[in-house]
């Protein structure tokens, strides 16, 4: 047989391979979340109920779900070990300090003047961006404005008179 021939097979096995490893990698990781879990723990069981572990045994895990529910469940039912910030989010509505991370919908807090210095020292200056105000405008300028709407053509809703 030519290399031909045999490339395609061996292409095949290789990317077999490959799958199996990455699906046995993911099978140990979730493993080692499960051995990791410790009572206090809070937890998402694969069918989406979340739960506080209360007990850890060698094959099994024991659950606070409420006030006086206890349940028993595999340690392969387990989805997923949540961090203590996560589980109080999700089960009790309780967000953690937001007022740390709020970002200003603005830039005023950034160029408001430091504490030491005053309003004098600031720049408040306005910059000329090319726009002119109202109050510099000349007399004549709505006279020719007018005037060049006149010279535009005017804008109809689509219908024309000429076929």
């Amino acid at each position: 047989m030519s290399l031909v021939t045999l490339l395609p097979f061996i292409v095949l096995i290789g990317a077999m391979f490959l799958m199996t490893r990455s699906a046995k990698k993911k099978q140990q990781q979730a493993a080692n979340m499960r051995n990791e879990m410790q009572p206090g723990s809070g937890v998402r069981t694969i069918g989406g109920m979340y739960a506080t572990v209360k007990e850890v045994n060698e094959d099994t895990v024991l659950l606070d779900a409420g006030p006086g529910v206890d349940l028993l469940f595999a340690k392969n039912a387990i989805g997923a070990v949540l961090t203590d910030d996560e589980y109080n989010r999700i089960v009790h509505g309780v967000e953690h300090d937001l007022k740390s991370d709020v970002v200003p919908d603005d830039a005023s807090s950034l160029t408001e003047p430091e504490s030491g210095a005053t309003a004098a020292d600031s720049d408040d200056t306005p910059v000329g961006l090319g726009k002119k105000d109202a109050d510099e405008e000349p007399a004549d300028e709505p006279a020719a404005t007018e005037a060049k709407a006149d010279d535009e053509p005017k804008k109809t809703d689509g219908d024309s008179d000429a076929k």
